[in-house]
C-alpha cells in the first residue's frame, strides 16, 4: 500500500505545509473574522466548531478531492492563512482554488506569490487541465488578483446562491493547461 508523504511547497517568503493541531487557533482567529469570511464560504463562532474544518482539511487528502495547505513564514514562526484546491473532479481534470489570509497580511503580495505555486501543482502532480475560482461578484480585490494571476474571467452567475438571506452572483474564472503535449492516462 502507497502512503501519501504531503507535499511542502516554498516560495522566496513562504512555506506551505500541512495543516497540525496547533493550527487550530490560527484557523479560528482566521474564519471567525467578520471580515475575512466576508466573501469565504464557511464560519465557524468557537474553536470546538472550528475542527470541523481541521477535519476537512485532513479528509480532502485522504478522499484525493484536494488538499490545502497552512501558508507560514519559511522560519514556521508566522502563520499567514491557507489557501488549496478542492472539489477536485479526477474524471474532468479540474480543481477549484481557494485563499484566505489574516487582513493584517492584506496587499502584501502573499496571493500572487503563493497561488501560482498552488496551481502548478495542481498541474504538475494532479494532472489537473483546468483550476476554477468561484469570486463573489462584489469581492474587487479577489476578481483583481484572479486577473493578475491570468486566470481568464469566463462569465457571471446571476443570484446562483442566497448567503444571509439574499441572493448572490458569482463571477467564474478560470486558469487553463495550455501544454498540447499532456497526455492523459
Amino acid at each position: 500500500m502507497k502512503t501519501f508523504e504531503f507535499p511542502i511547497l516554498k516560495t522566496q517568503r513562504f512555506l506551505l505545509r500541512q495543516f497540525v493541531e496547533s493550527d487550530l487557533e490560527n484557523v479560528y482567529k482566521g474564519l471567525s473574522d467578520p471580515e475575512i469570511i466576508k466573501y469565504y464560504g464557511v464560519s465557524y463562532k468557537t474553536l470546538e466548531e472550528t475542527k470541523e474544518q481541521m477535519e476537512f482539511f485532513s479528509n480532502l487528502e485522504k478522499e484525493g478531492t484536494g488538499i490545502w495547505w497552512a501558508v507560514c513564514s519559511l522560519d514556521h514562526k508566522t502563520f499567514y492563512g491557507a489557501g488549496g484546491l478542492n472539489s477536485l473532479s479526477k474524471e474532468h481534470k479540474k480543481a477549484e482554488i481557494g485563499f484566505w489570509l489574516f487582513k493584517e497580511f492584506w496587499g502584501q503580495g502573499i496571493m500572487t506569490e503563493v497561488l501560482p505555486i498552488i496551481c502548478n501543482y495542481g498541474f504538475e502532480k494532479l494532472a489537473l487541465h483546468r483550476i476554477e475560482g468561484f469570486v463573489e461578484s462584489d469581492n474587487l480585490n479577489c476578481k483583481n488578483a484572479m486577473k493578475k494571476l491570468d486566470f481568464k474571467h469566463e462569465g457571471t452567475m446571476i443570484d446562483c446562491e442566497i448567503k444571509n438571506g439574499k441572493f448572490i452572483s458569482l463571477d467564474i474564472f478560470a486558469k487553463i493547461l495550455n501544454n498540447l503535449n499532456v497526455k492523459y492516462l
